[in-house]
């Protein structure tokens, strides 16, 4: 049977989604996006022409009828701005995606949970399908369920830093407890970040740093495919248990004393 992810009203075959910044052009992008497989592209409102989006060149290099758009709010500094922001949202990109961020630290770029829950408790009332970005916070995450969001999105490190899975701990408590798709965000800089991460049991990871400032941005986005691939395969194969000791692969036999 064919592995599907559910979040919201949509499916998805692929469980990586891509982010659209940084990258060194247009084409690259799309060359990027094309090669990971993704059907979840994230784009920041603050790069896109808003009044004008037919002729925006980020948008043009996107094929819609495949991929779904996910709009953020990155640059929102409460809720009372994401609520805004997301409304001009579904008018602009005629989708009820949002992938909500609030982070008023301009050097750290940690998001609020606070207003993160508030502006989560809007706009789902609203009927919106959102996706917070949140701390790895399992109260949180927990909070944010009650509240109608559709996933969550917990960092596994500062946004951009290539750390890779920092809060692993973290994490696993929230993939454990939750009843939402937990898609890990921020952070990962290597394919074996996002192996490591489906293999721990998250439905999803999204990426931008690593694959746009790759020496070969399509190469590493091929890369990320097949890494979350190969991750999400080995965690429903389930992986065999550890041991603190050696444990012999061929059974011992007595030929030896024979």
């Amino acid at each position: 049977m064919e592995d599907i992810l559910k979040i919201g009203p949509r499916e998805f075959t692929s469980r990586l989604f891509v982010g659209t910044g940084k990258f060194p052009s247009p084409d690259i992008m799309q060359e990027s996006v094309i090669a990971s497989g993704s059907q979840m592209i994230t784009v920041a409102m603050k790069r896109v022409n808003m009044m004008n989006e037919a002729t925006d060149e980020m948008l043009t290099h996107i094929n819609r009828d495949h991929v779904q758009l996910l709009p953020n709010t990155s640059g929102v500094r409460n809720a009372k701005e994401a609520v805004l922001a997301a409304q001009m949202s579904r008018e602009i990109f005629q989708t009820d995606f949002i992938k909500l961020e609030i982070h008023p630290d301009p050097k750290y770029l940690m998001p609020d949970p606070i207003e993160t829950l508030k502006a989560t408790e809007q706009l789902a009332a609203d009927g919106f399908v959102v996706l917070p970005y949140i701390q790895a916070d399992p109260v949180l995450c927990k909070l944010l369920e009650e509240a109608g969001a559709s996933a969550v999105m917990p960092l596994g490190a500062p946004i951009g830093s290539n750390r890779g899975l920092v809060t692993k701990d973290l994490l696993e408590i929230i993939i454990e407890q939750s009843m939402l798709p937990v898609v890990i965000d921020a952070g990962l800089g290597a394919p074996s970040h996002a192996a490591q991460a489906m293999e721990m049991g998250a439905d999803a990871v999204l990426v931008n740093t690593a694959i746009a400032v790759a020496g070969n941005p399509v190469e590493m986005a091929e890369a990320f495919k097949l890494a979350v691939i190969s991750g999400r395969k080995g965690r429903l194969a389930k992986l065999g248990a550890r041991s603190k000791t050696a444990v012999a692969s061929s059974p011992l036999t007595s030929f030896l004393n024979s």
